[in-house]
């Protein structure tokens, strides 16, 4: 029975939600491992709205039984002023029963994030994710220049904290081969830390 490792994003014009994807794939080339892609409804400065329970497209909602029953936990959102967006961290804030049970401690934690510029806050972004990863106990993990290619091949997205995109000022940039390399490795990288955790 394979273990899973829990990718959960957030993502308005769809650009995180491929990088997703390609952490996910990642993800299932180690063997003995599977991802779980689920996604975060977003939040509305009126308090009265509701989206429904489940999304018209794309992954399900995150439920707590995904974070107890994961392997490992990928957490990915767009920059907002070089901070991870607002529905990702209300998500996040809800998380204080997992914190206090330690639901998450000790397994491996990354972060992925997509911005509309280069120079656009990816950096401060992946870190910001990794700050309630590191209150909940997880190993960080994160992308290396060696065996990653990060310094020979990268001139848009990709940094040593996590995988990253840089969509353009419309958010209608695909993702770079290089890109989807590194989300892959990053999906990788944290299935394979996982799987070793898990062995006697």
């Amino acid at each position: 029975m394979s273990q899973d490792i829990l990718i959960i994003y957030y993502s308005r014009n769809g650009t995180t939600a491929a990088l997703a994807n390609e952490v996910a794939r990642g993800v299932a080339r180690i063997d003995g491992m599977a991802a779980r892609v689920r996604t975060v409804p977003p939040v509305s400065p009126t308090t009265e709205a509701t989206d429904p329970d489940v999304p018209e497209s794309g992954a399900p909602y995150v439920d707590p039984d995904d974070l107890e029953e994961c392997a490992g936990l990928i957490i990915g959102s767009p920059t907002r002023f070089g901070n991870m967006a607002a529905p990702l961290k209300y998500f996040i804030d809800t998380l204080s029963g997992q914190w206090l049970s330690g639901t998450l401690a000790g397994k491996p934690g990354a972060v992925f994030t997509s911005t509309g510029s280069l120079h656009g806050g990816q950096e401060t972004t992946l870190l910001s994710m990794m700050l309630p990863l590191i209150h909940h106990g997880m190993i960080i993990t994160g992308l290396t220049y060696t065996a990653d290619d990060l310094l020979a091949e990268t001139d848009s997205g990709g940094t040593p904290y996590g995988a990253s995109h840089v969509s353009g000022t419309l958010g209608d940039r695909p993702l770079t081969e290089i890109e989807k390399k590194l989300a892959r490795n990053l999906g990788a990288r944290v299935a394979d830390i996982a799987r070793r955790l898990a062995q006697p």
